[in-house]
């Protein structure tokens, strides 16, 4: 079960009148949320991500974003809009205390091809949390992040 069901009202578009319709009519069936096939592949690639983000390994990082100008990265301080302008702000990217602790890291699968992960991250040293988004989706080659946000909050 992925959560409480509840009705919504939709627009009848022969009669153009509302009605109301259960959502468990319209939602996946739970068997397409979080499959544990497809949630392994997810969680493989989301945690190579990290290691590649405190490794700065830039090429991994490159290769698991979709490389397309309608890819969006919204980050602590910038808005990244295309793949050209991710890789510009991960050349410039300072490399140094990468390191963070993950905490509260949620990955769901819907269907075969489309996930979310969040999680939030803790830096030695800082008192700031840090929050990330990621929609990956499985492409023909493979699965890509393709929108990301991060922010950070007072702990």
């Amino acid at each position: 079960m992925i959560g409480p069901l509840f009705d919504r009202t939709v627009l009848d578009k022969d009669s153009h009148l509302a009605r109301t319709v259960s959502d468990e009519n319209n939602q996946m069936k739970n068997a397409c949320i979080d499959h544990l096939a497809v949630l392994a592949e997810v969680t493989a690639a989301f945690y190579r991500y990290e290691q590649a983000l405190i490794g700065n390994d830039i090429a991994v990082l490159d290769a698991l974003f979709w490389h397309d100008k309608r890819t969006v990265r919204f980050g602590a301080g910038e808005d990244l809009y295309g793949i050209d302008a991710i890789r510009e702000f991960r050349q410039n990217r300072p490399s140094v205390r990468l390191d963070r602790k993950l905490k509260n890291t949620v990955i769901t699968t819907f269907g075969e091809d489309t996930a979310v992960a969040s999680t939030e991250f803790y830096r030695e040293g800082s008192t700031r949390v840090g929050r990330q988004m990621q929609t990956w989706v499985k492409l023909p080659c493979g699965w890509r992040i393709v929108a990301a946000h991060v922010s950070l909050i007072a702990e």
